[in-house]
């Protein structure tokens, strides 16, 4: 069976990298669980020749991973990321005036994060999220949401309702979503005829450059540079005017889009430097992408050269997260008990579980003081400033930081 680009529906020939087998990075398991048989779905990404969208086949069905009640992801959990969600909204408002008259939508609103901060200054919000347990946490914020996967059929029911967008966002969603096309002629959709949309993904070039490799995992169905990305809009009668290149996640992009029809606002320069930027990388040439997995296979000896002479050296390791890419990373390279005793985790959602596939255990950060490792592996490595700064006190004792991408460095 041949399998088919999902933007542009050309056949898939080229494999971007092939990480093996791997259960689904969010299926954090109870103690009952880690006895039990797990599914494993192949991690293979591929590049289309044509369109030059990275992505992976459907395996395991959006229902499952977001919908299920229990996803695992709460965006609060991380300070950073919403001092990135505050600054985001007073640049909105001060760009584009939105005020009480305004509505503002958000796809993928989790627990309300960032919708609060325009709660706050008045402005109406809704949010579409399809995980129940997160939409509840938002609901008691006052962050009203509806519970469906966002696509066509959501879209015109919304609306028929009444509920179109002044503003439309979603921050990492773009890369979660199986059918593309039926997803971005949504948006299209809902967004007022003057409205102005607003998304952040992980930046391709970034991946490429920094090997950043554990960003693939089944939840995320599609990885995009501009050069795609524009394309995918532009199909849907959506002309992205701006783009912000970001240091979020490794290293985003925030894209500006609006009606084609509209006639403002104009095009900025950004726009054409960053194409410019990524056609000097080579990301409009298959034999970019064609080489990008010898690099991966490289960080990986690389880690268990550094884990191997640790462990045999006598050193205790911890590991600090439960990131999605987290478990792409230990179970690509085969890590697991042998090499990390457990790791933590702020989030209460996944204490007391285990990873998926290395059945590492997930324990509060408290335990990092009470067994005092030699290490501590920095799985969301994105934060790494944030928590080398919250775990400071390892010191103490003689501890230091392992952050393994893009390739392994040690800090004291």
């Amino acid at each position: 069976m041949t399998t088919h680009c999902r933007f542009c529906r050309k056949p898939l020939q080229h494999t971007f990298v092939d990480l093996g087998g791997s259960p689904i990075a969010n299926d954090y398991l109870t103690p009952a669980q880690i006895h039990q048989a797990e599914p494993y779905y192949p991690l293979h990404a591929y590049v289309c020749e044509h369109c030059f969208l990275v992505q992976l086949e459907e395996f395991a069905s959006p229902d499952h991973i977001f919908g299920d009640g229990d996803y695992a992801y709460f965006s609060s959990y991380s300070e950073s990321w919403l001092q990135h969600a505050k600054a985001y909204t007073d640049l909105m408002v001060e760009r584009f005036g939105f005020d009480h008259g305004s509505r503002v939508i958000e796809i993928a609103s989790n627990d309300g994060y960032l919708l609060h901060y325009f709660n706050q200054k008045g402005i109406p919000v809704l949010g579409v999220e399809p995980a129940a347990n997160c939409a509840k946490v938002a609901a008691a914020k006052g962050i009203p949401s509806i519970v469906q996967f966002f696509g066509l059929q959501i879209a015109r029911e919304m609306v028929a309702n009444g509920q179109s967008a002044d503003l439309l966002l979603g921050n990492n969603v773009l890369a979660h979503v199986p059918d593309l096309n039926d997803f971005v002629g949504g948006m299209k959709l809902v967004l007022k005829p003057n409205g102005i949309l607003t998304m952040e993904f992980p930046h391709l070039l970034q991946l490429i450059q920094q090997n950043q490799f554990d960003t693939i995992y089944h939840e995320h169905f599609s990885y995009f540079s501009f050069l795609t990305v524009e394309q995918v809009f532009a199909a849907h009668g959506l002309t992205l005017f701006d783009v912000e290149e970001l240091p979020t996640h490794g290293g985003s992009l925030r894209i500006y889009g609006r009606h084609t029809a509209a006639t403002a606002p104009p095009i900025s320069d950004r726009v054409q430097h960053l194409k410019a930027k990524e056609i000097a990388a080579g990301l409009n040439q298959i034999s970019t992408y064609l080489a990008f997995a010898e690099n991966v296979k490289a960080t990986k000896r690389k880690l268990l050269t550094f884990l191997i002479a640790a462990k045999a050296a006598g050193k205790t390791i911890a590991g600090y997260g439960a990131p999605a890419k987290g478990n792409t990373l230990l179970n690509y390279c085969g890590i697991r008990t042998d090499f990390v005793d457990y790791t933590v985790d702020r989030s209460p959602h996944k204490q007391g579980r285990f990873l998926p596939g290395t059945h590492i255990p997930i324990y509060p950060p408290d335990t990092i003081r009470e067994t005092q490792p030699d290490y501590v592996l920095i799985l969301p490595w994105n934060l790494k400033d944030e928590i080398m700064q919250q775990l400071s006190y390892i010191r103490e004792w003689g501890g230091q930081f392992v952050v393994p991408i893009p390739e392994v460095q040690v800090y004291p």
